[in-house]
Order: C-alpha cells, then sequence, then structure tokens
C-alpha cells in the first residue's frame, strides 16, 4: 500500500478472490469484440489497463442467450466455441496481477440494433414499451425463462473454464433482471410477477443458475443501479430490499453499484454521466447498500482521481472503485498513484465523446486525450528514434500538444511555439462555458505530458517564415487552428452581431432577445446559449438540424437540453440564418424553404462552425521543403478537439 492512498492500495477479498487494490474497470462496451468473440485488439485493450495496475477488470457484457445480442458486437458466450478466446484474454490480464470477471447479461426489452437492419423480437417479463428505443417487447413464456436462466449458469460455466476468476449478473440499467423486479414493467400474474418475491424469482434463478456452475473460488455477484432515476425503473427502497434478502440466501460474493437505466433519456445519462455530475456523486447509494449486505460493495459513479477513491472507501462507503473512464483516459493512472505520480495522472473530463460516445455510433472505444485507446496494437508502444531530428510545432492547442508531447517522447529534439500568452487553443474557450470547466483538463494534461517528455514550449512567440528559415527545422507540424466562420448574410440596419468566440470572452451583449444562430449543433451553441441565460438574456436557439446539441453525444446533449429547457431557452429547429436588421432576424426553413421570420432580436450570435488559419505557408514561401511538412487539426479542416490530438499522435509517431 501506499502512504497517500492505503485504503485503496490495500487487498480485498471477493469470496475465494484476491485483489491486490481496490481499482477497477467495470463492465463497458468496446466495439472490439467480432462476431461475438473475443479480439486481438479486445485483449490488448485490457492488457494496458492490467499493466497499469488496475486491481480488477470487469469485461464487457457476454449475452447468455440468442435474444440477448442487443448489438452487432456484444460479445457472446452461448457455445463452447468462446472459451479459447476468453482464456487468451484471462491469461493476458493475468500476466500482470489483475483479477478479471465477466459480465453475463440479456438486455429484455432494451436492445439498440439487430444485425440485419429488421426490428429484433425483444423478450422481456411483459408487453411493456421502452420509451427511449421505442421497442414493443414480447411477453417472455416461461419456458424462454427456464431457458435463459439456464443461460446465465451455461455462460458462466464457459468463463470458468476459460480461466476467469469470477462473474456478475448484470441487473442494472433496466435490463431484463430488472425489469423483472421492476411493477412498472412487469405485470405478469403468474409466479415470475406479483409481489417482490415473484418478481425477484429470475434474478434469484439466474444468480443459482451460475453459481450451480461455479467452482471453489469462482466468485459470482451482482451490478446493480442503486437508484435507476427512471420514471419506471427502480427506487432505492426496492432495490435495498431486494438485494438483502439475495445476500441473506447467500448467493452475493459482492455487489456492483452503480445508477440510472437505459430505458430513459433521463435515466440513461447515468450509465456515463457527463461532467456535469459531480464526482463520486453514486457513493451514497453504494453506502445504503453496503449497509444491508455482509459482502463487498463496488461503486461507479465519475470517479476520476485516486484521491476521491480513496476517501470514498476510507469514508465506508464502498469498498472498491470502479474507475473506468479514468482507466480509459489514463490505464497507468494505478502505477502512478501507487508510486506518488499522481500529478502525473491524465485525468479523465467526461465528455463522453470517444468513450461511450464511440460505441453508440458503432465504432471502436478511443479517448479524445489518448487515442491510444483502442489502437493498443498500433500506439501503445512507440519505437525510438533511429534519428534525432529537429521538430518544430506551430500552434499550441490540442493537435500541437499532442505532437510535441510525441515527438519528444521518441527522442526528438522538440519546440513548440505558441502566438498567445497560453497554450490550449479553443480549449480555452470551451473552460470558460457553463459546466464545462474541466473540459479545459485536457489541456493540463497534454501541456504536462510534452513538458514530461522534453518538448520546449514557447509562449507569445508568432513563426513566420523568416523563424523558420533560422530554425531550419527537419519537419514543421502545422497546428495554427482555426477562426470563426461567418457566413454570407444580408445585414441592413447596422445590426449587432457577434461571433460565439468574442461572447464567450466577454464581450457585451444588449439586453433584449437574442439569437444564437446554431449551424454545427455541438456544445458551442448550446452552451453559448446557456451562458446568455445566465446573463438574463431571453435567448432563441436556431439549429440547422432536427434538435439542439445533435452531434453530441446522447448524455451530454440530454444534460445540456435539459438546462436549456430549465433555463426557458426557445429551440428553433431546421432553420437557416438569413440576414438581420435592427430588430429582426431573417431564417429559412431547412426542408421547405419557406421564410421564417423573428421579430424583437436585439442581437445575432453566430455559431457558424471554423474557417482553417493558413496565414503561415512554409511550403509556398519556400523555406521548407513540403515534404518536411504536416498540418495538423483544423489546420487539415476544422473538427473536434479528438481528430486534432489524433492527429497530432499520427504525425509524431511517423516522424
Amino acid at each position: 500500500m501506499t502512504a497517500r492512498f492505503p485504503h485503496l492500495f490495500s487487498p480485498l477479498q471477493i469470496g475465494d478472490v484476491r485483489l491486490r487494490n481496490r481499482i477497477l474497470s467495470s463492465g463497458h462496451d468496446t466495439v472490439l469484440a467480432r462476431d461475438g468473440a473475443v479480439t486481438e485488439d479486445l485483449i490488448a485493450y485490457h492488457e494496458a489497463r492490467a499493466a497499469g495496475g488496475a486491481g480488477l477488470i470487469v469485461l464487457q457484457v457476454s449475452g447468455v442467450h440468442e435474444s440477448a445480442r442487443y448489438t452487432t458486437h456484444v460479445l457472446m458466450a452461448t457455445q463452447d466455441e468462446c472459451v479459447p478466446g476468453y482464456a487468451r484474454l484471462a491469461q493476458a490480464v493475468h500476466r500482470h496481477g489483475t483479477k478479471v470477471f465477466g459480465q453475463l447479461f440479456h438486455p429484455g426489452r432494451e436492445i439498440l440494433e439487430s444485425g440485419d437492419g429488421s426490428a429484433p423480437v425483444a423478450w422481456a417479463p411483459s408487453a411493456t414499451p421502452s420509451e427511449r428505443f421505442h421497442v414493443m417487447p414480447r411477453a417472455m413464456t416461461e419456458p424462454e425463462i427456464h431457458e435463459v436462466v439456464e443461460g446465465y449458469g451455461q455462460a458462466a460455466r464457459r468463463l470458468r473454464e476459460a480461466g476467469l476468476d469470477g462473474v456478475e449478473i448484470v441487473a442494472s440499467h433496466g435490463y431484463l433482471p430488472a425489469q423483472f423486479l421492476s411493477p412498472h414493467v412487469n405485470v405478469r400474474t403468474d409466479g415470475w410477477g406479483g409481489d417482490l418475491q415473484g418478481r425477484l424469482r429470475f434474478l434469484r434463478e439466474a444468480l443459482r443458475s451460475a453459481r450451480a456452475q461455479a467452482r471453489p473460488g469462482f466468485a459470482v455477484g451482482l451490478r446493480i443501479s442503486g437508484d435507476e432515476l427512471s420514471h419506471d425503473g427502480l427506487d432505492t427502497e426496492l432495490v435495498l430490499e431486494s438485494v438483502a434478502r439475495l445476500d441473506a440466501e447467500g448467493l452475493l460474493d459482492y455487489v456492483s453499484v452503480c445508477a440510472g437505466s437505459s430505458s430513459s433519456l433521463s435515466g440513461a445519462e447515468h450509465i456515463a454521466p457527463p461532467m456535469y455530475r459531480p464526482a463520486g456523486y453514486t457513493a451514497p447509494l453504494a453506502a445504503e447498500v453496503r449497509a444491508v449486505v455482509g459482502v463487498p460493495v463496488m461503486v461507479a459513479g465519475r470517479i476520476n482521481q485516486p484521491q476521491e477513491a480513496e476517501q470514498i472507501i476510507a469514508d465506508g462507503r464502498a469498498d472498491a472503485c470502479a474507475m473506468t473512464r479514468a482507466l480509459i483516459c489514463d490505464p497507468d493512472l494505478p502505477v502512478k498513484a501507487a508510486r506518488g505520480r499522481a500529478e502525473d495522472i491524465r485525468a479523465c473530463v467526461g465528455c463522453n465523446q470517444a468513450c461511450i460516445g464511440h460505441f453508440q455510433l458503432g465504432h471502436p472505444i478511443s479517448c479524445i486525450q489518448h487515442p491510444e485507446t483502442g489502437r493498443e496494437r498500433r500506439f501503445a508502444v512507440l519505437p525510438a528514434v533511429t534519428r534525432r531530428k529537429k521538430v518544430l510545432v506551430v500552434g499550441g492547442g490540442p493537435a500541437g500538444l499532442k505532437a510535441a508531447a510525441v515527438a519528444a517522447e521518441r527522442g526528438h529534439e522538440v519546440e513548440l511555439h505558441e502566438a498567445g500568452r497560453r497554450v490550449g487553443g479553443q480549449v480555452l474557450l470551451a473552460e470558460r462555458l457553463p459546466g464545462r470547466a474541466e473540459f479545459g483538463g485536457v489541456i493540463t494534461n497534454l501541456e504536462a505530458e510534452a513538458r514530461r517528455a522534453g518538448a520546449r514550449i514557447l509562449t507569445n512567440s508568432r513563426v513566420d517564415a523568416q523563424v523558420l528559415a533560422a530554425s531550419a527545422p527537419d519537419a514543421v507540424v502545422l497546428a495554427t487552428g482555426a477562426l470563426p466562420r461567418r457566413p454570407r448574410l444580408e445585414l441592413m440596419d447596422d445590426p449587432v452581431v457577434l461571433d460565439a468566440w468574442s461572447v464567450i470572452r466577454g464581450a457585451e451583449v444588449p439586453r433584449g432577445r437574442i439569437v444564437v444562430a446554431d449551424w454545427r449543433g455541438d456544445w458551442i451553441g448550446l452552451g453559448v446559449a446557456l451562458q446568455l441565460a445566465g446573463l438574463h438574456r431571453k435567448v432563441t436557439l436556431c439549429v440547422t438540424g432536427f434538435a439542439a446539441g445533435e452531434h453530441l453525444q446522447q448524455y451530454v446533449r440530454a444534460a445540456m437540453v435539459a438546462q436549456a429547457v430549465r433555463a426557458r431557452i426557445d429551440i428553433v429547429p431546421n432553420v437557416r440564418l438569413c440576414g438581420v436588421d435592427s430588430d429582426t432576424g431573417y431564417l429559412q426553413h431547412t426542408l421547405t424553404e419557406d421564410p421564417v421570420l423573428l421579430e424583437d432580436v436585439a442581437g445575432v450570435v453566430l455559431a457558424q462552425g471554423h474557417a482553417p488559419l493558413a496565414d503561415l505557408d512554409p511550403v509556398g514561401s519556400g523555406v521548407v521543403p513540403a515534404d518536411h511538412v504536416f498540418p495538423v487539426g483544423d489546420r487539415v479542416t476544422p473538427r473536434t478537439v479528438e481528430e486534432a490530438v489524433l492527429d497530432g499522435l499520427t504525425v509524431a509517431s511517423g516522424l
């Protein structure tokens, strides 16, 4: 154990399984499975977190029945042929002293997609529809219930034979066992419904089935939402009574507590809570569960730093902490904390863009700060350079900082020039918006990585052709960023028209109704609208898409739109701005091309995307050969922080 985190780095006994510390990666989808099977990419992903010092890795869900295929990239444990793949994964994780559990899963009515695009037949305890995915399930017959219950046991056997250390039944987030528990979803009148004893029967039988296939030393636990925070979900009182009964029957080796439900937009936000939720906010739920059971309790919910986890355990609210997104962002977090290097941890900012955001788009997992995640076989170990080059990085935004960090780490001589007084690029704007201060950690982390790697960073340093010529670099990384794009508008009577950047920086905004014209549908338009509402302006957010925040990860979008509704921001979808006069905004409907007029307008704020800043042209000026110049980030074309950092990594890894 370490002096700074004595509770976090003490061992923990889970049944007959001993964890070396109390940091775990909880089950989460990665889109690294293929055809229901473990892949080498999935093995490399989990091995990186085991090598980084995690005490326990819980794999993503494994379907226990063919009807459990809720996505096209779910793992399946329904055939004995799956055993060798799981075995390779277990061996890779065990090499580093980390234990590994599997998740036994059936989604019930919470089906996202089918294999061929046709609507699947979803199974549930009753024909109660899902609000979020608009699925009307079919009530399971009793033989089907027995078939699925047996599937839990057979899946547990296969994972045990593969060498895993345990399994957990997924009864969290409104999935099938929770659907049986819920009196709002389960309206059966047979022995699988009715009172709590009947509604609890499915989960009890699933646990018994798994335990019947377990051997001595194989752990069997339960994951459950302490409160589903959904209109048709489980509340804390029901959860506490349920887990207390199951524990009293000796069916549990541990309970893993989270919050939320997949069945509603408001409940789903808690599956991977965005940065608007405070750190460790689910710990009180875990504490209530811990008070009614005699087995260890784990907790998940925005626990990003070791000091947060240490305090939760020290306070007795939980026995172990899931730091899943923190480990996605920095697989070496446990090792760094144990060795007294907590300040070197790359802290997750809860943006959700490339972790669960990728999953919901069907793409492999990654991280906007650490694009090596999910790409371990390509980027996890980069070779040292055979010839040291002089690398000049122009621009200190995310792309430039990542390029500088990776190039310096590989052994190049790196000098980064930033024209402003601080590095950070557009992140310095993002962190000033309501609820997004934590996003500034992206730059804190990247700058620290670049400096630790040995890159020299110069601020208030503008690069021109003369500087390039005097420097004589072997490679120039152009990370000069972008400026706000201003579309062609018909302006009459000298109206007030501002860009989002100036408003974020504190430009004076007139009293009265302010129209925010949002082309992209990301955090900028919504964020500026919320900022103006906080300044007591009447705000109308006009978006070109079908909804505000259309291109945000859905949990972030849900949180921001909910804030906009509470702030009484009017949202007008499917319109583009065409012109402005002294008191009217002239828009056009994007579907019908009909005019849309907004009157009594005091000013307009443009959130219309960006245009690359290309005032420095090393190739055109003849100072640097074309094959020595590498544009990255918005200099290539304006995108997001994710693509900027990936560009920096990709270019620097090839220098």
